[in-house]
C-alpha cells in the first residue's frame, strides 16, 4: 500500500496544545467497525460499551522528566538531549549509560561533556555513535541518583507538535497530565496517551459493572513520533521498544479469550505488545495464545493485518500517514477511519497526544 493512501486534512486548530481542563470529560467517538456507524459520547461513557465478559488491558509505563537542556562544558553552547533507553549493558533505567538523542548546533565528537543544572549537578559523556540521526551512547555522571536529578530539572518530553512557551507552570502541569493514573514502571519518553483520559471514577464504574482489568507494560519511545518516509508502507522499519508482559497478565487475556469475552486494548502500545507475542513461534505443545515473559517489540501493523488478541481498541486520533493511523486501519478498515477522521474534523474533535479519543468495538 501506498503512504499517501493514509493522508487527511487536518485544520492546525484541532491539534490539542493542552489537556481539557478536567481529566475524564474528553469527547469519544465510537466507531462500530462491522457496520460503520459512528457515535458522539464521552470517554466516561465507555462503560456502556463493555461488559463483564471483557478484559480491558492498559499499559502501566511511567513517563519520566527525559528532556534535558544545558551546554557544551568546552564553548557553553545549548545542549539537548532526549534519553531514549538504557543501554543494554545497563541493568535497569536507573543505570548511567544510556542511548540518546543529541541536539546540538555543532558536530559532536566521542569524549565531548555536558553539563545540566543550575550547578552543574549533572554531566553527560559522549561515547560512542549510534545509528539514526543525533543517536549516541553517553554515560552520565552525577553525586546523586541520576532520577532524583531528573526530578528536579528534567522536562517532560511532549511531543513536538505541543507548541508552548515552555513555563514552569506549564511543565510542573504536563508532569501530572501527560501521565496515566496508573503509570508504575519507569522508562517511557512518551505517555500512552489512550490512557490519559482515565479517572479513578471510570475505573469505580467499570469495576462496579464487573468489567476486568490487567496490565502489561511497554516502555515508548520517540520513534512513536517518527514519520513514514517511504512511498509503500511495508518499507517502513519500526523501533523496537521494551515490553513486559506479567503471569497475571497473560492468565487473564488467555481466560478472556477461552471464554469467548473481548480483549479491549487501550492504546497502540498494549496492541503491539500483545500481537508481538502472539506471532511468536511456539514450541511443540504449547497452546497459549500469550505467554509471559519480556522482549522488544517493533511490530509493524497495517492492512490487511489480522488480529489475533485485539478485538476492541481505545485510542486517540493520530498524525496523517502515521504508522498509528495504519494501525486502526487495520483494526477497523481505511475507509471507515478515514470517513470517521473526517467527521472528527467536521466535529471539532481535538487531535493527537492531547485531544479526544475513539473507541472502536
Amino acid at each position: 500500500m501506498k503512504t499517501s493512501q493514509f493522508w487527511y486534512p487536518l485544520p492546525e486548530r484541532l491539534i490539542a496544545q493542552h489537556p481539557a481542563p478536567e481529566r475524564g470529560t474528553e469527547k469519544m467517538m465510537v466507531l462500530h467497525r462491522d457496520t460503520g456507524v459512528l457515535e458522539h459520547r464521552h470517554i466516561a461513557d465507555i462503560v456502556e460499551y463493555l461488559t463483564p465478559n471483557d478484559l480491558l488491558v492498559v499499559n502501566d509505563t511511567k513517563v519520566f522528566p527525559a528532556r534535558l537542556i544545558g551546554q557544551w562544558a568546552d564553548s557553553e553552547g545549548r545542549l539537548e538531549v532526549l534519553m531514549v533507553n538504557a543501554a543494554p549493558e545497563a541493568e535497569t533505567v536507573r543505570e548511567l549509560v544510556w542511548n540518546c538523542i543529541i541536539g546540538s548546533g555543532r558536530k559532536c565528537r566521542e569524549g565531548q561533556i555536558g553539563v545540566f543544572g543550575p550547578q552543574g549537578e549533572l554531566k553527560v559523556k559522549l561515547l560512542a555513535p549510534l545509528s539514526g540521526i543525533g543517536m549516541w551512547k553517553v554515560e552520565f555522571v552525577c553525586e546523586r541518583p541520576l532520577m532524583e536529578l531528573l526530578d528536579e530539572f528534567g522536562h517532560t518530553p511532549v511531543p513536538p507538535y505541543v507548541k508552548r512557551e515552555g513555563t514552569r507552570e506549564e511543565e510542573l502541569a504536563d508532569r501530572e497530565r501527560y501521565q496515566t493514573i496508573y503509570a508504575r514502571h519507569v522508562g517511557s519518553v512518551a505517555a500512552p496517551t489512550a490512557g490519559l483520559h482515565f479517572t479513578d471514577a471510570i475505573f469505580k464504574a467499570l469495576d462496579d459493572k464487573g468489567v476486568k482489568r490487567t496490565a502489561i507494560t511497554l516502555h515508548v519511545g520517540p520513534g512513536t513520533f517518527r514519520p513514514v518516509k517511504a512511498e509503500n508502507i511495508e518499507d517502513h522499519q519500526m523501533d523496537f521498544e521494551a515490553f513486559t508482559v506479567p503471569p497475571e497478565a497473560a492468565a487473564a487475556i488467555n481466560a478472556c479469550k477461552a471464554r469467548g469475552g473481548r480483549v479491549v486494548c487501550c492504546g497502540s502500545t498494549t496492541v503491539r505488545t500483545l500481537e508481538t507475542v502472539a506471532n511468536r513461534e511456539r514450541a511443540e505443545g504449547d497452546n497459549e495464545l500469550i505467554v509471559p515473559g519480556s522482549g522488544a517489540s517493533n511490530i509493524f501493523i497495517y492492512p490487511p493485518y489480522r488480529f489475533k488478541v485485539c478485538d476492541a481498541m481505545l485510542t486517540n486520533f493520530h498524525l496523517p500517514q502515521s504508522t498509528l493511523l495504519m494501525m486502526i486501519s487495520a483494526l477497523a478498515g481505511r475507509e471507515r477511519v478515514l470517513c470517521a477522521y473526517a467527521m472528527a474534523v467536521k466535529a471539532d474533535y481535538r487531535f493527537f497526544s492531547y485531544g479526544d479519543c475513539m473507541l472502536i468495538v
